[in-house]
């Protein structure tokens, strides 16, 4: 699970692989699920509420309202 901490020290690319990896791993649950093979049911709400942060901060990062933390480094 990501932390607050860790979601506001991510850049544009870096929310943009990690959005990409987790809606991946939410196609891989559901079909679990399907299945009946998962282990732990809770876990897609979990990354369910993950991709929606990772969208809310692409959206800051498309309405300017976070600026581009590689150019702080």
């Amino acid at each position: 699970m990501i932390k607050k901490r860790e979601l506001s020290d991510l850049d544009l690319n870096s929310a943009e692989i990690k959005l990409a990896e987790h809606c991946e791993k939410l196609a891989t649950l559901r079909f679990q699920k399907s299945m009946q093979q998962i282990e732990n049911p809770l876990e897609i709400k979990f990354l369910k509420k993950e991709i929606a942060q990772l969208k809310t901060l692409l959206n800051e990062f498309k309405l300017g309202l976070r600026g581009d933390n590689t150019l702080n480094d």
